[in-house]
């Protein structure tokens, strides 16, 4: 059984060579913008779907597609394209409690499984001075929320509820889960 990941972040690639040695990565160009009619808490499990489903399949292969975002205040923080749009994403955490949402998606031939996975990510009261720094130096363009609590921007959270990893971007133990429950697939 071959593995693919349908995915270009670098995080998510990372993370799947802890539970998975062999596995390719094939990079979906699905379309991931939502209506306003979606509940927010589900765009990561749809755009996760998306992103599985984008990638072309071999018969002998488990594609696994994933989608984090932030939700705080009933407003998805997605990447931010700014310095300044990070350095507001950051302050409105600042000193409050956020989710953390990851779509996962996995598929086998015709069988395909999908769901959210959800973590609460409490966050210390940052100074304006810290934000800045952190954005500057750390560059958190390309992560959801604009921060990555596995760098410097753990010492931010004073408190998680749920899988760490999720928070990181591929939430492991489900996945684990889901591939041995729902596809038969034991990676250990």
């Amino acid at each position: 059984m071959k593995i693919v990941l349908a995915s270009k972040s670098p995080r998510r690639r990372e993370l799947l060579s802890l539970i998975c040695k062999d596995f390719e990565i094939r990079v979906s160009d699905a379309d991931e913008g939502y209506g306003e009619d979606i509940p927010l808490c589900t765009v990561p499990k749809i755009l996760s779907e998306r992103k599985a489903m984008a990638v072309p399949m071999a018969e002998d292969e488990i594609i696994i597609g994933c989608d984090t975002v932030v939700l705080i205040d009933n407003e998805l923080l997605g990447k931010p394209k700014t310095r300044e749009r990070a350095i507001e994403m950051l302050g409105k955490m600042s000193g409050r409690e956020h989710e953390v949402i990851s779509g996962l998606t996995v598929r086998k031939g015709d069988k395909v499984y999908s769901e959210a996975v959800s973590s609460t990510v409490y966050m210390r009261k940052l100074s304006l001075r810290e934000i800045e720094k952190y954005v500057d130096e750390w560059r958190p363009l390309d992560k959801a929320g604009a921060y990555g609590i596995q760098e410097m921007a753990g010492s931010f959270v004073s408190r998680i509820e749920g899988d760490f990893y999720n928070i990181v971007g591929l939430p492991l133990c489900r996945l684990v889960e889901i591939l041995s429950d729902e596809f038969g697939v034991c990676l250990a």
